[in-house]
């Protein structure tokens, strides 16, 4: 073989070298151990694939059970919003229900963008916890919907909310950091217009159970 066709192949095989590594850090690897990175989508389950490493930095099971969440919120979030609109007689009822619209539909844009830039699958359709609350509010009627779409929807915003900041304060991707960010913005937007409806039932949301079926406080 001539010096001249060894450097090519020399040659090629460090472009190929550096191309694989590229690519190695611009997709993460999707399966660990045989198991579907998005396999897990329940509440603070591990999915399984460990810490993977990408061009925005590391990304941990937190940051991707955070990502899968924010996802989740708008899968129901959205509807309750949009439900409010068309069913609230309260002007701060149906304002509540427009920043629940606005800001999930832009926040529901960011984390497709980043879940395509980490390589996390996300949830399609709401959790089980979360139809619930839906099927509640289909069958609320009047001033009873409206207490409960404000309660249910508090609850879920103040749970949230020291997540999204847990995940800001630890995360070392940046593009999960961005997203909590603006989820920090948005959720916190969400639960001030919530409790300016005048309707939060403060001592209900210190109560364990998951979400009330009925609001039984006196309607003013």
């Amino acid at each position: 073989m001539s010096l001249a066709s060894r450097y090519v192949m020399g040659t090629g095989i460090v472009i190929g070298a550096l191309a694989f590594t590229l690519i190695a850090l611009l997709i993460p690897v999707q399966k660990f151990g045989g198991r579907s990175a998005a396999a897990a989508t329940s509440a603070g389950e591990d999915d399984g694939a460990g810490i993977l490493s990408t061009a925005f930095g590391p990304l941990t099971p937190q940051d991707r059970d955070f990502v899968r969440k924010v996802r989740l919120a708008g899968l129901w979030e959205l509807p309750a919003g949009r439900q409010a609109q068309q069913r609230g007689t309260r002007p701060m009822v149906r304002t509540a229900g427009m920043h629940l619209v606005e800001g999930h539909t832009e926040l529901d844009r960011r984390v497709i963008e980043t879940a395509q830039a980490l390589g996390v699958d996300l949830p399609n359709q709401p959790s089980a916890q979360q139809q619930g609350w839906l099927d509640q509010l289909d069958r609320a009627q009047g001033a009873q919907y409206e207490r409960l779409f404000i309660q249910l929807l508090r609850r879920a915003h103040g749970k949230v909310f020291a997540l999204v900041a847990q995940v800001r304060a630890q995360t070392r991707n940046s593009m999960v950091r961005a997203l909590a960010t603006d989820a920090n913005a948005t959720v916190l937007d969400h639960i001030t217009v919530l409790e300016d409806s005048g309707l939060v039932d403060f001592d209900g949301l210190a109560d364990a159970s998951p979400a009330p079926s009925t609001v039984s406080r006196p309607t003013k």
